[in-house]
């Protein structure tokens, strides 16, 4: 479970913070005193349960949460305030639940009892990557419907480099191995960026990829995959390796020789 702390004293933040980790102890818990640092770090991971401060300045806590539930539908928002009035927002943004400032410990633990989406001990991840045979993404049991082939391809290119930041140059060469004007695939790629964007936006998955400037990765710990699976558990994985992977793309061709000698020693053992 991982929980964001968004308030601008900082006194208040780090004995929340503190109230927290003693309730939760096996939480993650990130403390933000700003709202754009915050949306940062949401950018980054799924967020379980996020304390608002409702008066916090630049974007306000009611609509840092609602940002937050573009980001993961699923979100516990809390909202921390000292106007009784504000319980009203709350309940119209469907928050789950509002505590008054300053939040006494009592209070705290309330609403972690009582979430609008409680918290098994382990959530099960959302999507589900095959690579064995056909490259697929599924989206809670449902392929993932990409405008585009190529913006499809993007995410089998990040799934085969297994979390690594990939250049945008790199993606190119993976997606057009023939020569051409660079500046129109660069143009084409930004597209595709935008649809990859959109479509994971539209389904509340955007965590599944990390994005910097120039490069992009899967985030390993948002999803399911056979592949990591089997390089993780061998043959304890419920998956196996029998020489088909990402059948529909020439580059993934030369990964074939490496999971073959893994599957030839494992087979050995």
């Amino acid at each position: 479970m991982t929980i964001l702390l968004v308030e601008k004293n900082k006194t208040i933040l780090n004995n929340l913070s503190a109230t927290l980790e003693k309730l939760s102890p096996d939480a993650e818990i990130i403390s933000c005193s700003d709202s754009p640092t915050a949306l940062v770090e949401a950018r980054k991971k799924r967020i379980d349960v996020a304390y608002l401060d409702a008066k916090l300045p630049e974007i306000n806590g009611l609509l840092l949460g609602r940002y937050l539930k573009d980001l993961n539908p699923k979100v516990n928002l809390i909202v921390l305030t000292k106007e009784k009035h504000v319980a009203f927002d709350a309940m119209a943004l469907r928050a789950s639940g509002c505590i008054m400032l300053p939040p006494q410990e009592a209070d705290v633990a309330s609403e972690m009892e009582v979430l609008r989406y409680p918290l098994g001990k382990k959530a099960k991840k959302r999507v589900f990557v095959q690579t064995f045979g056909n490259f697929e993404l599924f989206a809670d049991g449902v392929p993932v419907p990409f405008k585009y082939s190529k913006t499809k391809e993007i995410v089998a290119v990040l799934v085969n480099n297994k979390g690594v930041q990939t250049t945008n140059g790199e993606i190119i060469a993976s997606l057009w191995e023939d020569d051409g004007d660079p500046k129109v695939k660069s143009s084409y790629l930004s597209n595709l960026r935008q649809d990859l964007q959109n479509t994971l936006s539209d389904l509340g998955l955007t965590e599944i990829i990390i994005k910097h400037r120039g490069s992009m990765a899967i985030a390993k710990d948002k999803v399911e995959c056979d592949l990591y699976e089997w390089l993780e558990k061998k043959k304890a994985s419920r998956f196996r390796y029998l020489g088909d992977y990402m059948n529909q793309f020439s580059w993934a061709e030369f990964v074939h020789a490496e999971l073959d000698e893994i599957s030839y020693m494992e087979d050995e053992d």
